[in-house]
């Protein structure tokens, strides 16, 4: 059986994705800017070796949009906060494994995903930390058989995220791959010249 690899994605409308970007550049111009990102994104990852899954909010309006690409499957997120949404994902996976990213890191690239697989070989659940806390990745190996506490009081959009998230998956054997970037603000559109490099 293939593994499952899930995009989370929003529709990209202005002042709904990508907020806190659009405070620096713009609204229109963040969407603008989620649009083509995951546009990029998705043509980097597709690969025989998974299947690509797009898991889409609001559930009609991502289900019949015409921005996604046609070909790749699709399932509505549902409600819930992101843990609920991410762990309603992973079981939707089937029984072999899986792992979510989000549609908003520029760095990822089938060598990263096919890492995050390799490592569920020896390991029960992957994280692909990120700079701020959080992470980029996530993934199980059996994505249908979840301790009943993932995610539970996952502090989101905090630097504890990625610790509470790991906290939440007690007595798994855990593997960490590559940080990756995210694009929250400008200053993460171009981290090099933030950096003085």
């Amino acid at each position: 059986m293939r593994p499952t690899l899930i995009v989370m994605l929003k529709e990209p409308h202005p002042g709904r994705v990508k907020t806190r970007l659009g405070h620096d550049i713009g609204m229109v111009a963040s969407a603008w800017w989620f649009r083509h990102q995951v546009r990029r994104l998705l043509r980097r990852i597709e690969d025989p070796r998974w299947q690509v899954v797009l898991s889409v909010s609001p559930s009609v309006e991502g289900l019949q949009s015409r921005v996604w690409p046609a070909h790749l499957p699709r399932v509505a997120q549902g409600g819930g906060d992101l843990g609920a949404r991410m762990a309603r994902m992973l079981a939707s996976g089937g029984r072999g494994p899986a792992c979510v990213i989000g549609g908003d890191i520029p760095d990822i690239t089938r060598t990263r995903i096919a890492e995050a697989f390799k490592a569920l070989g020896d390991h029960d659940a992957v994280f692909g930390p990120a700079p701020d806390g959080g992470y980029w990745l996530v993934g199980l190996k059996h994505s249908t058989r979840q301790p009943p506490t993932l995610f539970n009081g996952v502090r989101w959009s905090t630097k504890h995220a990625l610790a509470d998230s790991i906290a939440t998956v007690p007595r798994y054997r855990v593997a960490r791959v590559a940080m990756l970037r995210d694009v929250d603000t400008v200053a993460d559109l171009h981290p090099a010249r933030n950096q003085g490099l």
